[in-house]
């Protein structure tokens, strides 16, 4: 007569998918290893037009790509710490605050 193994139950854990797409806020405040604060976003620059704002980006994170974004315009979902987005209207106004990413 064989023996019935009683089924190990594992405690099931939520993951939040969005969890693996971005990193946490604020994870990417400090540059790796230095401890130096790094500016991740520039709600100072919307209004201003697009290279205008770049110019300032720069001055803060020199090695910036920055992106500028027409409005309806589609974007991938990745991370990049070394992106800076810039959603414009259609004036070629900065119309939200850009950010690493």
């Amino acid at each position: 007569m064989a023996e019935e193994n009683p089924e190990t139950k594992l405690p099931q854990q939520h993951i939040d998918p969005q969890s693996l797409l971005f990193p946490p806020r604020g994870s990417l405040d400090h540059v790796s290893g230095s401890g130096t604060p790094r500016k991740t976003t520039w709600p100072e620059v919307v209004g201003l037009v697009a290279e205008e704002a770049e110019r300032k980006i720069k001055e803060d994170m020199p090695r910036a790509r920055i992106q500028v974004v027409p409005p309806g315009c589609f974007v991938t979902m990745d991370f990049n710490q070394e992106r800076v987005r810039l959603h414009v209207d259609s004036s070629g106004k900065v119309a939200g605050p850009p950010r690493v990413g």
